[in-house]
């Protein structure tokens, strides 16, 4: 009888590991720095309201004009290599914006690092997926909290950068610099060749000269039959409208938590602001707690549970809305949809009958229509009734998650250390 027990990585395991953390690390930070130059950038250039919306919009419209690109770019170069490019573009993108004397440059360069930061995304999502296949376990989420700690830290250096009276030249070159060598560092420990399964199948013994307990080779079969049977498309299309859900949070907490809290409930600044900050903590802590729910539920019920928090939460804010209520609902929706968009990357990234890559580049290009769409949609319908109705789209979202969650996995069996094997579920 074979006991099952958590698959050991090697040393270079965990070099891979901590170099895939690096990446999502400077990713969150290198745009998180120039955020807070944005209110500056605007009154230089003498922007409207109106020119500033568009102009900004340039990112998120780069992002999906060059998404596709990164499937290719990633068979072509490998997840690494391409990971870490798109940083140093994107990093050159936001040092030019930055510093840009006119709105077109502005804009320009905004496009150009939205195409680069979508390229990375892929890539480090791909490679993070890589050295999870050779962990047997799910690790996804943490590279996604560590984003966040990213995002946090470029923020803050942004801020401290204001404070001693830095220029924005300076100060995104120091920035641009600093992430640039980090990223580059990364890539030594980074996992060596292509980005295929066959590095999954020698590190687990699931080639052809592996040995399998009987049982559990029929069950993998199983899986593996059920999963062809499956209408790939539909199921891409599902694992797309999950990761909008998680998106589409995501920016109804950046665009509209403060305006919400400020003008609808009539709460301070200070406590405005901190909507955003319960959501986005919300979100860490669900991340870094992610992975061993993960293990231990899988990842459609952690989905479920999380649409279910998402939608309850929330909509409880909004049908009684009282500030203290808002704040709970808003971290309660970002607890929700903390493992959404890294359980989409990794199913879409297993589906068979796609090329490598390909699955994981049209979820991540896709997604970020809930960050384009989600701004004039929510506006659209505040405008025609109220903020409070359009912010009814996040228990929405939660919704459509638990609607749609039964494209996930579900808990997988523990690595077996006689065979290495990984039982997946579904």
């Amino acid at each position: 009888m074979t006991v099952d027990v958590p698959k050991r990585p090697s040393a270079a395991d965990r070099h891979a590991r901590a170099a895939v953390a690096v990446l999502f690390l400077t990713n969150g930070a290198l745009f998180a720095n120039l955020l807070p130059r944005f209110p500056e950038i605007k009154a230089d250039l003498g922007m409207g309201n109106a020119a500033y919306g568009l102009a900004v919009a340039a990112f998120p419209t780069g992002a999906i004009a060059a998404g596709l690109a990164a499937g290719a770019l990633t068979r072509r170069f490998g997840s690494a290599r391409v990971a870490v490019g798109g940083t140093l573009a994107t990093a050159i993108g936001l040092l030019v914006a930055g510093v840009a004397e006119s709105v077109l440059v502005f804009a320009s360069m905004l496009f150009l690092a939205g195409a680069m930061d979508s390229v990375t995304d892929v890539g480090q999502n791909a490679h993070g997926l890589r050295v999870q296949r050779r962990y047997g376990r799910s690790i996804i989420n943490s590279f996604h909290a560590i984003w966040s700690i990213g995002a946090v830290a470029g923020g803050s250096m942004a801020a401290g950068a204001i404070a001693l009276g830095l220029s924005r030249g300076q100060h995104l070159v120091l920035s641009g610099v600093l992430f640039s060598a980090l990223a580059c560092a990364a890539l030594r420990f980074c996992l060596p060749g292509p980005d295929t399964d066959a590095d999954t199948d020698t590190d687990t013994g699931a080639s052809s000269g592996g040995s399998r307990a009987g049982g559990e080779g029929e069950a993998q079969a199983k899986v593996l039959a059920a999963g062809r049977r499956r209408p790939v498309h539909l199921v891409l299309a599902a694992l797309v409208l999950i990761a909008m859900a998680g998106t589409l949070v995501e920016d109804a907490g950046n665009s509209w938590a403060a305006l919400y809290l400020s003008d609808s409930l009539d709460a301070s600044v200070t406590l405005a602001a901190s909507g955003y900050i319960a959501l986005v903590g919300a979100q860490f802590i669900g991340r870094i707690l992610g992975d061993r729910l993960v293990d231990r539920f899988g990842q459609r019920t952690v989905a479920r549970a999380g649409g279910l928090i998402t939608a309850a939460g929330m909509g409880t804010a909004l049908a009684v809305p009282t500030v203290p209520g808002t704040v709970l609902g808003l971290a309660a929706a970002g607890l929700g949809v903390a493992t959404l968009v890294p359980a989409a990357m990794h199913e879409a990234d297993q589906l068979p009958g796609l090329r490598p890559g390909s699955g994981l580049t049209i979820v991540s290009w896709l997604m970020r229509l809930g960050f384009l769409l989600s701004p004039p949609a929510v506006g659209l319908i505040a405008d025609m009734t109220s903020l409070r109705t359009g912010l009814l789209v996040v228990p929405l979202a939660g919704l459509v998650v638990v609607a749609l969650a039964g494209v996930l996995q579900t808990r997988q069996a523990p690595t077996s250390a006689a065979t290495g094997s990984v039982s997946p579920g579904r």
